[in-house]
């Protein structure tokens, strides 16, 4: 076999009935050109990886990367594109809506012309996403690609395209600072290049799914939302923690408002104190299962223990709190400046704590 020219990666997460069909469009689509699939399957259920390494044994151009422990399309992307070795490297879906025709055109271009990306794009003229017309799947779509469009610093027409190629200089320059996060490898690649990465855009239709369950749901725009807020303090501080520090100030106005609520009712101010604390760490806790852990959110009954691991570890985060605030007044006596080392401490504390024992599972697709 000739080196392959053109590395095809595709992530996969329950696609069994698909794969072998896109396998075959491919041979079809790039005769006559030198060229491998990689899929880079997080471990799905449905016996993906199985079919996919049946389907290497026949056809040595297929290679499979199964990943247990790590989930995620942005990074499986790029856990493929490090496994390659050609220049010219695309990424295309798995779900058989992208138009798979187009990738010899984006070769040729990157080839011929002075370009970094070929993007397939839904929105120039020519493209189509008729089955999201009028729906609230197109409208969330066109938000998010004004969103990127503002973030990234690029006019192309469709950022957050699935579907594109682009040269292997272009992907290692900016590989180093790219966020891995969510489903929106493209967009993740235009924002952290150093330098402006030269661009086309090839029309095409999105396609219904013929098999399977579409992926895109509200995980889906939380994970965008993630990578926009990384992009802007990322390289500074945690997004998770910028998250949970968030959640920690409406657990302020919540143990306020149940102090309150139940000092007038009559309760001793110890006795309410204490209910303001466990009502205050309760909301917390739901709040960062809800938006900051949403990829791992716990459900039924695993959620009892998330409490009470969280709680504890809030509790213990305010004792550490009272003794380094204590402790930093003794020596510089302000009592803002030994308030806020004590909140920072026990917040960082609270925040490592309930990310390892809270919500330590890795996300499931």
């Amino acid at each position: 076999m000739t080196a392959a020219e053109l590395t095809v990666v595709v992530p996969t997460f329950n696609e069994r009935d698909n794969v072998c069909l896109l396998v075959e469009r491919l041979k079809r689509t790039l005769a006559g050109i030198a060229w491998e699939v990689i899929f880079v399957d997080d471990d799905s259920p449905d016996g993906t990886v199985a079919a996919l390494h049946a389907i290497a044994q026949q056809e040595p151009r297929v290679r499979v990367i199964h990943r247990i422990g790590r989930r995620g399309l942005s990074s499986a992307c790029v856990e493929g594109f490090l496994a390659s070795s050609a220049p010219y490297l695309a990424v295309i879906d798995a779900d058989l809506q992208h138009d798979e025709s187009l990738l010899p055109a984006m070769l040729l271009r990157l080839k011929t012309e002075p370009l970094d990306v070929v993007v397939a794009s839904r929105y120039v003229g020519g493209g189509a996403t008729d089955q999201w017309h009028c729906s609230r799947r197109r409208r969330i779509s066109r938000l998010s690609v004004t969103c990127a469009q503002k973030f990234s610093h690029v006019e192309l027409a469709d950022p957050m395209s699935g579907f594109f190629m682009i040269t292997r200089p272009a992907f290692e320059g900016a590989s180093r600072r790219l966020s891995q996060l969510g489903f929106k490898i493209l967009f993740d690649i235009m924002a952290s290049s150093p330098v402006p990465l030269r661009f086309a855009e090839l029309p095409y239709s999105f396609v219904d799914r013929q098999q399977g369950s579409s992926k895109l749901d509200t995980t889906a725009a939380w994970h965008f939302g993630v990578l926009i807020l990384d992009k802007l303090v990322g390289r500074w501080i945690p997004v998770r923690f910028v998250m949970f520090g968030l959640v920690g100030g409406t657990g302020i106005v919540v143990h306020l408002a149940a102090l309150y609520l139940l000092h007038v009712a009559g309760l001793p101010f110890v006795h309410a104190q204490i209910g303001a604390l466990v009502a205050a760490m309760t909301s917390n806790f739901f709040l960062n299962n809800l938006i900051t852990y949403r990829d791992k959110r716990l459900r039924g009954w695993s959620m009892l223990w998330g409490l009470l691991s969280f709680c504890l570890a809030c509790s213990i985060g305010a004792v550490i709190n009272a003794g380094i605030a204590i402790h930093v007044f003794s020596v510089v006596p302000n009592w803002w400046l030994a308030g806020l080392a004590g909140a920072i401490i026990g917040a960082i504390w609270n925040y490592g704590v309930s990310r390892v024992f809270t919500w330590s599972r890795y996300p499931r697709g």
